[in-house]
């Protein structure tokens, strides 16, 4: 939606500013955070993501990420209708498993992959409260910036 507001000079209207909310809620090309609170938002444009971290965590968090992706990817009943066999089959598997047996779907793979994301995101943020990892990451995105293109 596009409007253009005006302002009163003398005895005319003359138009002061636009305003288009297609272009306000549009995003450029690059690496954007968005931020929604209590009262409002923020925005930050064009900011260095955190791939040191990323990499980091990556490297200490493999094995809960491991575990954030196993239980992603537990297997779940569907909600579409089954058979007469296929139910009495879930049943004979639930009879015989009782309150440990697992389903029959899996998570989808964007599921898998942002459990495995949101797994090192928790271990960046533990890596970050160090001094000495926050300095050398101080350090490396200097580098970074001093020798980008």
């Amino acid at each position: 939606m596009k409007k253009i507001y005006y302002e009163k000079i003398g005895r005319k209207y003359v138009p002061a500013a636009e305003y288009s909310s297609e272009f306000f809620d549009s995003f450029s090309q690059g690496t954007h955070l968005v931020m929604c609170y209590p009262g409002g938002q923020s925005r930050r444009y064009n900011i260095d993501p955190n791939y040191a971290a990323m990499i980091a965590a990556g490297k200490v968090a493999a094995d809960e990420i491991t575990r954030a992706i196993h239980r992603a990817s537990e297997l779940k009943p569907q909600s579409t209708p089954i058979t007469e066999g296929q139910r009495k089959a879930w049943n004979k598997l639930s009879k015989e498993f009782g309150t440990e047996r697992f389903g029959l779907q899996h998570s989808s793979a964007r599921a898998l992959a942002e459990a495995g994301v949101n797994a090192m995101m928790i271990e960046a943020d533990k890596l970050m409260t160090n001094p000495a990892i926050k300095k050398a990451y101080d350090h490396f995105l200097l580098v970074a910036a001093l020798t980008k293109d």
